[in-house]
């Protein structure tokens, strides 16, 4: 590949205040992907740089940012498919900045409750995770979503609402009325408050970024349908 410019947003509090976009120019292999951009950056040329990045293989979310204004995770983003000569790079929307490129996503479990069946134990956890929970404590995580917090990011509702439930908590509510019917007048009674499922705009734009094909759109229309009867799948 030829020589690319990345554009990356960055931000320090006190030191890089207000954010700023500083341009970086490297030239990488056919299969690189943002994520191994972002390595290089950092080894070669910016050791501050700030991003999360774990398993390099879509499985875990933490990478997640947006690229070219699209929500993306950047270890499975390859530069050559994006096909331009320059790449912008900026962290998800909606989600407390800490500095450059990382946010704090724990707004996603913000009204899950734990006893939910959604969340599943992680049994692919090592050693240091189980030193970090503790003896008491046991590490669970979303079925299918990987909590990238990607759709909450392009939801253009959660973007303008910070009270909007978003689509990673109505997908969740959704799928644990239909594993637990029981939970349903519950769980209905939560989704269908005025910042819950009837603020969704069917933009589709969750669905349309979401890495895992959990497609919350149609979770949310499933809430829809079961509130008013008349809704209709995306």
């Amino acid at each position: 590949m030829r020589s690319l410019e990345i554009k990356i947003s960055r931000f320090k509090p006190g030191v890089i205040d207000p954010p700023a976009f500083f341009t970086y120019e490297l030239t990488p292999a056919p299969a690189w992907t943002v994520l191994d951009a972002l390595e290089q950056i950092r080894i070669h040329q910016e050791p501050s740089l700030m991003y999360r990045r774990a398993c390099h293989h879509a499985s875990c979310g933490t990478c997640a940012c947006t690229v070219n204004g699209v929500e993306r995770l950047a270890c499975r983003t390859r530069l050559a498919d994006l096909q331009t000569p320059a790449i912008t790079l900026e962290p998800l929307r909606c989600f407390q900045r800490v500095g450059d490129l990382v946010t704090v996503r724990s707004a996603l479990f913000q009204f899950i409750q734990p006893d939910w069946s959604c969340l599943q134990p992680d049994d692919k956890r090592g050693d240091r995770d189980l030193l970090l929970s503790g003896p008491d404590r046991t590490i669970t995580r979303f079925e299918n979503c990987i909590e990238c917090g990607c759709c909450v990011s392009a939801c253009p509702v959660a973007r303008s609402n910070r009270h909007f439930l978003g689509p990673a908590v109505l997908s969740a509510v959704s799928r644990e009325i239909k594993k637990n019917p029981s939970t349903e007048k519950d769980l209905l009674t939560l989704a269908a408050a005025p910042d819950g499922e009837p603020a969704c705009r069917r933009a589709l734009a969750c669905s349309r970024v979401c890495p895992t094909g959990v497609y919350p759109a149609r979770h949310i229309y499933a809430l829809r349908d079961r509130r008013t009867g008349t809704g209709n799948k995306p």
